[in-house]
């Protein structure tokens, strides 16, 4: 493929948080690090894309997009990622917060909000309460991502998130990836109506 292709038009503005392009590694009991890969800001900008580092709530596509910035931590139960580890002044140093983890709000007319995450990282009760605090919409319409409910750290806050889900009332609930088959199967149990199935290639009219 010619490198010199540009995708899409030029200068298409990304939002990113300054600490997207850390070093970062997993480290998990009994295994040696696992670096992940990272990503080349001069690679985005040769494919036309103009980074916007933000560690603050911004906009996009005119303001009807908001990105929510560094997301507030303030359950008792959601505690990050405590495996990570990012390489910060010559040494590597846990790396729980994941602070470049941000979500998508959009508020739809006569509906409310919608969020969309990315792996959840911050907590997706941590992220519903924060969007709503943002947007001061109360009523969540859709809630759509990863909930970062996978694995044997994150499975049991499972009970917790569909405590949390029952007070806020999204009407809509798309859990993907990150959320894990054991969660995805409780939060369809508990919230028929609400629940919607979804794989790759799946499309959503709000």
């Amino acid at each position: 493929m010619d490198s010199s292709v540009k995708w899409g038009r030029a200068n298409v503005p990304v939002v990113i948080h300054p600490e997207f392009w850390s070093r970062r590694r997993l480290v998990l009991p009994g295994r040696d690090p696992w670096e992940m890969p990272s990503t080349s800001r001069a690679a985005l900008e040769g494919s036309g894309f103009e980074i916007v580092e933000e560690r603050q709530p911004s906009f996009l596509l005119d303001g009807c997009l908001l990105v929510t910035g560094e997301v507030d931590r303030t359950t008792e139960f959601e505690r990050g990622f405590p495996l990570q580890e990012a390489f910060h002044n010559g040494s590597w140093e846990p790396d729980p917060l994941v602070l470049d983890d941000q979500a998508l709000l959009l508020n739809v007319r006569a509906k409310g909000l919608v969020v969309l995450t990315g792996c959840g990282h911050p907590g997706i009760v941590n992220t519903l309460r924060y969007a709503r605090k943002l947007t001061g919409i109360e009523r969540l319409y859709a809630v759509i991502g990863g909930f970062h409910l996978s694995g044997p750290i994150f499975e049991p806050l499972t009970p917790a998130v569909c405590e949390t889900f029952a007070e806020l009332e999204p009407e809509l609930i798309v859990a993907t990836h990150c959320t894990g088959w054991r969660a995805i199967q409780k939060l369809a149990a508990r919230f028929p109506d609400a629940f919607i199935p979804s794989c790759v290639g799946t499309r959503f009219t709000l």
